[in-house]
């Protein structure tokens, strides 16, 4: 199982950036995705999920907002777009699989099957 997230990188506050996470290995359709990040010194902290259909999505009171997840489950891939960057939201982007084929997603990373490699979000005021 291969979750790759990319689509990091710098910006400027109040600039926007999409994330992107391809996944392979496992039935994509069968599991939330979900959307963490981890600042430099700090704990993984949840962003938001969407469920294994794409039909329901749950966010922090940090990303409501500012922040949406879709995904296409024809290509393996779920998004995550993010508006409105502020200094704060500096952290490494992760994104992780839990099988759940009803509801939403955990908020907790460690109810998560698969992690990937994370991707680099600065945000410069």
């Amino acid at each position: 199982v291969q979750l790759q997230a990319s689509g990091g990188g710098l910006v400027q506050s109040g600039g926007s950036l999409r994330l992107s996470c391809g996944v392979s290995g496992l039935t994509f359709g069968t599991y939330a995705l979900g959307w963490f990040r981890q600042a430099p010194g700090k704990d993984y902290e949840f962003v938001g999920v969407i469920s294994f259909n794409g039909q329901t999505s749950y966010y922090s009171d940090v990303a409501k907002g500012r922040f949406t997840i879709s995904r296409d489950n024809a290509k393996n891939t779920v998004y995550l777009q993010m508006n409105g960057l502020k200094p704060d939201d500096t952290a490494v982007y992760y994104c992780a699989a839990e099988p759940r084929d009803y509801g939403l997603g955990s908020v907790d990373i460690n109810e998560y099957d698969y992690r990937g490699l994370g991707t680099q979000v600065t945000v410069s005021s």
